[in-house]
């Protein structure tokens, strides 16, 4: 992975820039050592004095109680603004605010003061204690989609798509009595108007295939003295649609930013207002390694959307 590139660089420029500003890193986030982080992982365990293998890979039950309430205790003493970490419920809360009730879709959730205009929700916690977060709760992290040198061959690259363990996105929303109710992020999403062929189908639209997005984990960047750069909290992409190669969660495969190709849309209905708080909820699957590789898939065996 010494050669690897994002797709693209969402300024703008084509692989120059993007060599540039990651020019003596090049290994995702999730294939280096976060020594901080691991640090920080094993201290949490200790105080908990638990293990990884002990933290409940069900939904809560009775068995394992003690343990997670021990793991949770511990894990509440982190202070990472803006996110709540739910060892029972074995999720991670976002704090945020709808940002778009019009338009076309990049993204489904950026920082705040990035790429509002083609989000649904924006949130002030750093994509880096996002990636924390889901490592406590034993999301395994993989690569954004990356630009590979074939050799030394300098003019010919292939594109390698992106990988990571499964999590499940939600909006958490109150009903009329108040009470919290998870609504998939798929539900949020639209096949957009200028969709190829849309106009003229008459067939029913398709629906938003999926609401599980890999935890593909950004890039570090910097090899030189000082801390790396965490290349998700300078881009403002923390889940995307289209393909940046720096993103915190993904879908699978390459998807193009080009205008003509975005296909989806905020789908307003049931949305709160524009500027509403909501929580963002990620849920990371703990599966074995046989349907992780399959969650690596876009549903129905397609390329992309």
């Amino acid at each position: 992975m010494e050669d690897a590139v994002r797709i693209n660089d969402p300024r703008g420029g084509a692989f120059e820039k993007s060599m540039a500003a990651q020019a003596g890193t090049k290994k995702p986030a999730g294939s280096v050592r976060w020594r901080a982080v691991l640090t920080m992982f094993f201290v949490v365990l200790a105080a908990a004095e638990s293990s990884p293998d002990t933290l409940s890979t069900d939904r809560p039950r009775a068995a394992g109680g003690a343990t997670n309430a021990s793991l949770q205790a511990a894990v509440e003493k982190l202070k990472f603004p803006g996110v709540t970490i739910n060892v029972q419920e074995r999720c991670v809360d976002v704090h945020g605010s709808v940002c778009l009730h019009r338009g076309t879709l990049e993204l489904v959730a950026c920082t705040k003061g990035t790429k509002e205009h083609e989000s649904i929700v924006a949130i002030e916690a750093k994509p880096m204690h996002l990636h924390a977060a889901l490592l406590l709760l034993g999301a395994k992290p993989g690569s954004p989609a990356t630009r590979q040198q074939l050799g030394d061959q300098a003019e010919r690259w292939f594109d390698v798509p992106p990988s990571g363990g499964p999590v499940d996105v939600f909006l958490v929303l109150n009903d009329n009595e108040g009470k919290s109710v998870e609504h998939p992020i798929s539900d949020f999403i639209a096949p957009s108007a200028t969709r190829s062929g849309a106009s003229s189908s008459a067939e029913k639209p398709a629906k938003f295939p999926t609401h599980t997005f890999l935890f593909a984990g950004s890039v570090l960047s910097g090899d030189g003295p000082g801390p790396r750069r965490y290349l998700s909290d300078e881009s403002g992409n923390v889940i995307s649609l289209s393909t940046f190669g720096d993103e915190l969660l993904c879908l699978p495969a390459i998807h193009s930013q080009d205008a003509q190709a975005l296909l989806w849309q905020v789908n307003p209905a049931n949305l709160p207002a524009v500027g509403s708080n909501v929580t963002l909820r990620l849920r990371p699957q703990l599966l074995p390694a046989a349907k992780a590789a399959q969650a690596n898939q876009f549903p129905s065996g397609r390329a992309g959307p």
